[in-house]
């Protein structure tokens, strides 16, 4: 919806639809018991024409119903290039339905391309807090540089969100979420820090036990959503969005729950996970859950620099080999009908992806080939990776050979990781096809000793690897025609706010070859 759309226009062009009488219906002043825009505003899924421009109307967030009795509400949009609004570019009217918990979702498609834009939302009355966020330049475009952040697994009972008031500050053109925006498990007292083996207190709380329904979902949604330093991440940066596991429960893939709940019944929780995300989330509509599932897998083109590719690696794959225990091994990770991303989003991927003088792969899992025994086991990968799944992991590494410049984006490990991705079936001294970096958490795993004992002995094993190191953060990647450059952040405490980042290492990436150079 762009341009200036009035009420009598938007109720003309609607008349004789189902929405037109809900409309109708806004034609009476609103009244909000409190503050419509708690939640704050965000942007995402950005192209060289525009963006998503989000917000939820929730004058009580607490309430399932938002204190609004199921009513839709009428939200007017302003899109700006400065932030004093003095000349709108666009704007208009929608409606936050109850169906999509209020959720606001105004995909703009007729913005000028690499620009920086001003947005702000208006209900009742009330204004929301003034978002930002900045188009892609046009594929052809030449581009001299592109900056991106990286962050994810964000266990609100692990930490505070430190990180994301620092990452807000860093200008970067896009966030690259690689997921686990919420999790599922109901309060503890205590979490597990790996890298100290201590159990420790959480610092806060989950309200309500574990997640199951929709409204369950919608309320551990909410209750991340209102910490500002998330909101501030989102309100300044476009974010490049997707799930991991525990948006919906620990290790799941395609329809299969580990617990062993039958795919029937998970299908629904499923499903309350998936309408939840894609109600908290800057998507484009075609995330629209349909069938319980979200999330597609999508394209990013900064001009003639860069080619992300985003992935969705937990709809698509069959279950984790050697019963998902850490550190084992087992003949089923060279199951030759095993599946990560599909084949549909393979030959997607495949295809036109070199293009630009860089590729990259924004996804979930690692997709190093790591040897991750812990005694008494002498060998043993992470099942819950691209290790697991040799067969999909080389035949896609091989269809990609002709790619070069290639960085691989990644999360899920809690630690930062960088180091080379090669075929399982070439030898480790081989050049490498990729290079790949792991974001460590923004507060999963607490506070983190930084090196660990293990850590020498990984090591030892994965030649290939550079760098490793367990502590709080998020990522900065500065991409320009010569080099990939990236900064590994790390955050000095989450278990109380006000923590301070520092960078704890930086890589450089030259073009043409990979290999990574201590900066």
């Amino acid at each position: 919806m762009t341009g200036h759309l009035d009420r009598r226009t938007l109720l003309a062009g609607l008349a004789g639809t189902a929405a037109a009488p809900a409309l109708a219906q806004l034609a009476v002043p609103v009244s909000f018991p409190d503050y419509p825009f708690p939640l704050g505003v965000a942007a995402g899924d950005p192209d060289s024409r525009g963006f998503v421009i989000w917000t939820r109307i929730a004058p009580r967030p607490e309430q399932p119903d938002r204190g609004l009795g199921g009513k839709p509400v009428g939200v007017r949009f302003e899109v700006a290039e400065t932030a004093s609004f003095d000349r709108l570019v666009a704007s208009g009217e929608t409606i936050a339905r109850p169906e999509l918990g209020h959720s606001v979702h105004v995909t703009l498609d007729s913005l000028a391309p690499d620009r920086v834009y001003h947005y702000r939302f208006i209900a009742g009355g009330e204004r929301s807090a003034a978002g930002r966020a900045r188009t892609l330049p046009v594929p052809g475009a030449a581009v001299q540089s592109v900056r991106l952040g990286v962050a994810g697994c964000q266990d609100y009972q692990s930490g505070f969100y430190t990180a994301f008031r620092h990452l807000a500050r860093e200008d970067c053109h896009a966030i690259f979420h690689y997921g686990d925006y919420i999790y599922e498990y109901g309060p503890r007292a205590a979490v597990f820090s790996w890298g100290t083996g201590q159990m420790l207190p959480t610092v806060r709380r989950h309200n309500g036990a574990e997640v199951f329904s929709l409204d369950d979902y919608r309320q551990r949604y909410t209750q991340i959503r209102l910490d500002l330093d998330l909101q501030e991440a989102h309100r300044t940066t476009a974010w490049l969005s997707s799930y991991d596991d525990h948006e919906v429960v620990n290790n799941w893939v395609s329809d299969i729950d580990p617990s062993g709940v039958s795919p029937d019944l998970f299908r629904l929780r499923r499903a309350a996970a998936m309408q939840a995300w894609y109600e908290f989330m800057p998507v484009r509509r075609d995330a629209f859950p349909a069938a319980g599932m979200s999330g597609p897998f999508r394209q990013y083109r900064f001009g003639q620099l860069l080619d992300a590719r985003l992935l969705n690696t937990r709809a698509f794959r069959t279950d984790q080999p050697c019963g998902d225990r850490f550190g084992s091994l087992c003949p089923e990770i060279r199951d030759p009908r095993a599946e990560v991303i599909g084949r549909a989003q393979e030959d997607w991927l495949v295809k036109g992806l070199g293009e630009a003088r860089w590729s990259a792969l924004l996804q979930q899992v690692m997709m190093m080939n790591l040897e991750r025994a812990r005694p008494p086991e002498l060998r043993g990968i992470n099942p819950d990776s691209w290790a697991g799944y040799l067969v999909p992991r080389d035949r896609l590494l091989k269809r990609l050979e002709r790619v070069s410049n290639l960085v691989v984006l990644t999360g899920d490990e809690h630690q930062h990781w960088a180091g080379e991705v090669r075929r399982a079936d070439v030898p480790p001294e081989s050049p490498a096809q990729a290079v790949e970096f792991v974001t460590t958490s923004i507060t999963s795993g607490s506070d983190g000793p930084g090196e660990r004992p293990e850590h020498k002995e990984v090591y030892a094993r994965n030649p290939g690897l550079s760098y490793v190191r367990d502590e709080r953060g998020y990522s900065l990647m500065t991409i320009t025609s010569d080099a990939w450059v990236a900064d590994m952040k790390v955050v000095d405490t989450v278990r109380s706010m006000g923590g301070k980042v520092s960078t704890a290492a930086t890589f450089r990436v030259p073009a043409g070859v990979s290999r990574l150079e201590r900066a």
